[in-house]
């Protein structure tokens, strides 16, 4: 059976040998394997450090075919270099047991130097060391062979070679004496997903002349991909200025470990913050960590620079920050090249000027990777087209588009479908929640949904299949998740039960004895540690005094806790120098994972206000930073409207049962359950202020007769007998 070759393009410094190489492989009949551009990186004991490959073919049917890619004519060391090559791939597989035959590795390695620059090549096996062009790069290949090779082999090889598997680790040896404890469920957990899948190494090698973006559901690793892209790139071209930044200024410490654990294991060293710069959005004065993309910006054109209180009060905008990127962008004419790539993560939470702010101060091909999803968007707007992002040229051709994919060619759009870190019961109940699934209609509405994909063949690529009816407007349609993209191994340990949980409680008080309960039990029973647990207040506005009741009953227990942000620095999330609880508002939630997620007040989510989609939204986020169990908690019929929406969904066995809105009926929603700017709330409050007094002054007898009859008749209570 004959199969196409899969081809990964990274970057490396030969792009021409490259694109050659490339083309061949594209058009290879009867071609098998992968092959990777630039990857992977071996780390070499010898003083230089990283030790580059510019390309490999690992192949079933061939073993690892190693290529040194000459540009040009000039060939000079070339049986060297392929000498270095296998000595020190050989080297570094020979760790891997299972590819070992007592002293000898099983898989056969190949070398080749490819120069398509050459005029002519005779190529002839009689030689040890391969030297190609075009012409003769078929023959040579035709040579090669493994003859112990088999698919078992095979996949072991291409695992030892993808040298990010072990990047998800656990950050600490846990210590387990109890065989079903929740600590041992959830260190068996996080044994399973420590491996990268070929998807997100794909997403984190492929390398784009141009604007990249990467969409996927929470947990489906688009932060670890994005780090380790910056990563690889800098592995790649250690000469280039690489930023990245993002929204939760919580996922700064997480973004520099994974970078340092992957440069480490490469043998890139620790020394890469000089060139590459993990920045803050927004920024100040002052350099160093308080240093940002937008001030960076506003500093090389010599625009002004406004923090967030002037900002506020120069600019009349629910949204400060696009004000602010607007403003500086006005002087565009004048931006210079500040980086060769910026890496944009959580960009759902960013405006368009923003990343449009970025583009302008990359130099050509622009390199921009931002990545987002769709339903963590905390303001209630949709991601803009790259087209609407980007402008147009002056002939009115869009700068950036993302064009169809075809083999031959790195991805400018990618998706990553499947989710590693919430089960299907429990990314199922966050979409259900956070687009309103199961929600009981309102008096005057046809549908309880909140919100919509705009398309809805993005159901389809965040890994639903249609398990009854059509994904088209105005059809009604049953949605299940894959088993590919839901792994099973992340349910198959636990009962569903127990790893979901809705309950209402009658007040505050309730609530907080009920949490602090089974944190005791959490910590002191099963066996999870206090980097497991996170507590999250989905308002914002309120979460210092909502979890005040719950923090000071721990620590009359002994357990500390700490409010994440506030009583620490803003770029801390969990506490690495004492056991402490993390207690959490939502936006510094984002991008942060536990074992055991306890949301609390989750009736604030269910409210009749105007902004439903974003309240929604917050439930959503906070449901899906849950690896394993959460616990759903709110007080009154808020809460209880939450619960019968979610026995509707376990009802269905976790399958979404709706009829798609048309159109119009998505309009509407956005209108209906828009988020609204602080003027607009302000007025709203006035106004059903004014409504309870009215309405208190005629209970009381205090508004004139006439006036209640012409009230009665503007709102149409009398008809004609």
């Amino acid at each position: 059976m004959t199969s196409a070759t899969s081809i990964v393009q990274g970057t490396n410094s030969k792009p021409a040998s490259s694109g050659r190489l490339v083309k061949f492989f594209s058009s290879l009949e009867n071609g098998d394997g992968e092959l990777f551009i630039g990857y992977p990186i071996i780390a070499s004991p010898s003083p230089e450090g990283s030790f580059p490959i510019d390309a490999v073919w690992v192949s079933p049917s061939k073993g690892i075919v190693v290529f040194d890619l000459i540009e040009g004519s000039d060939v000079s060391g070339f049986e060297e270099r392929q000498d270095d090559l296998a000595n020190k791939l050989e080297s570094r597989l020979k760790n891997y047991k299972e590819l070992m035959n007592r002293r000898d590795l099983v898989v056969t390695i190949h070398t080749i130097s490819f120069a398509p620059g050459l005029a002519s090549t005779d190529f002839t096996d009689e030689s040890e060391y391969s030297l190609v062009n075009e012409d003769s790069l078929p023959t040579a290949l035709n040579e090669f062979s493994w003859d112990k090779g088999n698919l078992t082999y095979y996949r072991l090889t291409l695992s030892a070679l993808q040298n990010i598997s072990t990047i998800r680790k656990s950050k600490a040896r846990r210590s387990i004496t109890k065989l079903n404890s929740r600590g041992a469920k959830l260190k068996k957990l996080e044994d399973s997903i420590s491996t990268l899948d070929n998807s997100q190494n794909k997403a984190v090698i492929e390398t784009v002349q141009g604007v990249q973006r990467i969409r996927g559901l929470a947990g489906s690793g688009k932060t670890i991909v994005l780090a380790l892209k910056a990563a690889y790139l800098h592995s790649q071209h250690p000469e280039w200025q690489i930023a990245v930044t993002f929204n939760t200024r919580a996922l700064k410490g997480q973004l520099k470990r994974l970078i340092d654990t992957f440069l480490i294991q490469t043998g890139n060293g620790s020394d890469w913050e000089q060139q590459i710069k993990i920045l803050n959005a927004w920024g100040a004065p002052g350099g160093g960590e308080r240093d940002g993309i937008y001030h960076q910006f506003c500093r090389s054109v010599d625009a002004p620079y406004f923090d967030f209180p002037s900002a506020t009060r120069n600019f009349n905008s629910g949204n400060v920050f696009d004000a602010v990127c607007k403003n500086a962008l006005t002087h565009s004419h004048k931006a210079k090249k500040l980086y060769d790539v910026i890496l944009v993560d959580e960009a759902q939470d960013f405006p368009s000027s923003f990343l449009r702010l970025c583009y302008e101060i990359l130099d050509d091909p622009k390199r921009l990777v931002y990545a987002y999803d769709e339903l963590q968007n905390l303001s209630g707007t949709s991601v803009a087209t790259p087209e609407e992002i980007f402008g147009n040229h002056p002939d009115g051709a869009p700068r950036v588009t993302f064009p169809a994919p075809t083999p031959d060619k790195p991805r400018s759009d990618i998706i990553l479908d499947i989710c590693y870190r919430n089960s299907r019961p429990v990314l199922v109940t966050a979409h259900s929640l956070g687009f309103g699934i199961y929600r009981q209609p309102p008096a005057n509405r046809k549908t309880g949904l909140v919100q919509m994909f705009g398309e809805s063949r993005l159901w389809r690529e965040i890994g639903y299949e249609a398990k009854e009816g059509d994904l088209q407007d105005g059809s009604n349609v049953v949605l299940q998740r894959t088993p590919a993209a839901s792994p099973e191994f992340l349910e198959e340990q636990f009962q569903i039960d127990d790893l979901i949980q809705f309950i209402v409680f009658k007040n505050e008080e309730e609530q907080s004895n009920w949490v602090v309960n089974e944190i005791k039990k959490n910590l002191q029973q099963e066996e999870l540690s206090y980097d497991d647990i996170v507590v999250i207040n989905p308002d914002p506005l309120t979460t210092r005094e909502k979890v005040g009741s719950i923090r000071k009953k721990l620590l009359e227990s002994e357990i500390n806790s700490h409010l994440a942000g506030v009583d620490t620095d803003p770029d801390i999330f969990f506490k690495s120098d004492i056991p402490s609880i993390t207690f959490t508002g939502i936006y510094r939630a984002k991008g942060n994972e536990a074992g055991m997620v306890y949301i609390i007040n989750a009736q604030d989510c269910n409210s009749t206000s105007a902004n439903l989609a974003t309240l929604r939204n917050r439930l959503f986020t906070a449901i899906t930073r849950s690896k394993a169990w959460v616990r759903v908690l709110g007080i009154g019929a808020g809460m209880q409207s939450l619960i019968d929406e979610y026995k509707s969904l376990q009802s269905k066995n976790y399958e979404l049962h709706f009829r798609y809105p048309t159109q119009a009926e998505r309009e509407q929603m956005s209108i209906v359950h828009r988020d609204i700017s602080p003027a607009e709330r302000n007025q709203r409050n006035k106004e059903d202020k004014k409504f309870v007094e009215l309405l208190e002054n005629i209970k009381a007898g205090k508004l004139e007769e006439e006036k209640i009859t012409a009230l009665k008749e503007s709102l149409g209570l009398f008809t004609n007998a």
